[in-house]
């Protein structure tokens, strides 16, 4: 099978990284809970992971590195452990319902109010979204890049447009690992990861990176290892905000990509930008078909046809063609709302640093056989 489906979960590890998992299954201990050589070691590696992903991400020290099983736990701290009663919040149409749930659970039930920026002219402005901004506004959420189409906001302008004493929580579940996320440099408050798509790690690895300026609340309470003889949460980060085991192979795969994310981004993303190109290029002559996105370095496009359905489209690319890729909403209603594609949604087909041009043609032609069957028929 051709496997194109890699915005919601890379398809392909590489053989360091799947070599740290299975060197952590055969040596695994519970890391920190213990004072046996073993458990120190594995501490160890978890630590050396903290401050790698730190320096990755230009972030705030090893203690404000937060490890959880996935993007939208690392979203939910950062929303649920932040905000309170009278808060307001601002966020873009373009988010993942891992932002837009937590936040409408917020409003239900502790009067936290939201508004949502719309697209300007199909984009996701700066300029939209901060105006957007009152005086009780306590955070700005918004994507590192849209799962939907991979369109990325300039984070820079927008930070720079934002009052000071806002915040800004960046979705990095699509962005990092494909694009230059600095959270010093850009201002960035939060940046929460998904370690099982760009960063190449397995599944089960996500982090949540913040700066001084947050101090979220623990979401969930139990062991860290630490102070076991208070009942409450630990005062002090990580331990705060990380209750029960770890997932210490997750965890040592996510340290594997993210060195290769640091040794060849700016390569890889040159070759995304390149297999998107191409494949757009190649839709563009065929009939019946319209293209969501343009060329990007997180190797997402998202299409529809004009007489097929994006999930009988996706089916039959996987039941007949043996090709990979994501129809519907993709989790992101207001996206679709926005791009006039709701409720039908898009097929979107996210491609790998590891694939080009040869995938995209075998994509591109079994596009253009399905869409004569479907005239013809």
């Amino acid at each position: 099978m051709i496997y194109l489906d890699n915005a919601a979960t890379g398809g392909e590890k590489p053989a360091s990284v799947q070599s740290a998992v299975l060197a952590a299954m055969k040596t695994c201990a519970n890391p920190g809970r213990s004072g046996h050589a073993l458990s120190v070691a594995c501490a160890g590696r978890v630590l050396a992971c903290r401050e790698l992903l730190s320096e990755l991400f230009d972030g705030y020290g090893f203690e404000r590195v937060i490890f959880t099983k996935n993007c939208t736990e690392a979203l939910n701290i950062a929303l649920l452990g932040t905000l309170k009663r009278g808060d307001h919040v601002v966020t873009t149409c373009m988010e993942h319902n891992s932002v837009l749930r937590p936040l409408e659970f917020l409003k239900k039930t502790c009067g936290v109010h939201c508004d949502v920026a719309p697209l300007t002219d199909g984009r996701l402005l700066p300029e939209t979204i901060a105006a957007l901004v009152r005086p009780e506004t306590k955070l700005c959420c918004v994507t590192s890049a849209s799962n939907v189409t991979g369109e990325a906001p300039d984070l820079h302008a927008l930070r720079a447009l934002l009052p000071a004493r806002v915040l800004l929580v960046v979705d990095g579940a699509q962005g990092a690992g494909h694009l230059p996320l600095s959270m010093r440099e850009t201002g960035i408050d939060a940046l929460a990861l998904a370690g099982h798509k760009g960063l190449f790690a397995i599944q089960g690895a996500g982090a949540l990176l913040f700066s001084e300026r947050m101090a979220p609340e623990p979401v969930t309470f139990g062991g860290t290892g630490s102070e076991s003889y208070d009942l409450g949460m630990p005062a002090f980060y990580p331990d705060r905000l990380e209750s029960g085991t770890l997932s210490y192979p997750a965890i040592c795969s996510l340290a594997e990509g993210a060195l290769i994310v640091r040794a060849r981004r700016a390569e890889m993303a040159k070759q995304q930008l390149s297999t998107t190109a191409a494949f757009l290029e190649a839709l563009a002559k065929l009939r019946g078909y319209r293209a969501c996105s343009s060329p990007n370095a997180c190797g997402i496009v998202a299409f529809s046809h004009q007489a097929i359905p994006s999930e009988q489209l996706a089916q039959t690319l996987s039941d007949e063609y043996s090709i990979a890729v994501r129809g519907g909403l993709h989790c992101a209603p207001l996206a679709h709302k926005a791009l006039g594609t709701f409720p039908d949604g898009l097929v979107r087909a996210s491609f790998s640093p590891f694939q080009g041009r040869e995938e995209a043609e075998a994509l591109a032609d079994a596009l253009a056989k399905i869409a004569d069957a479907a005239t013809s028929s």
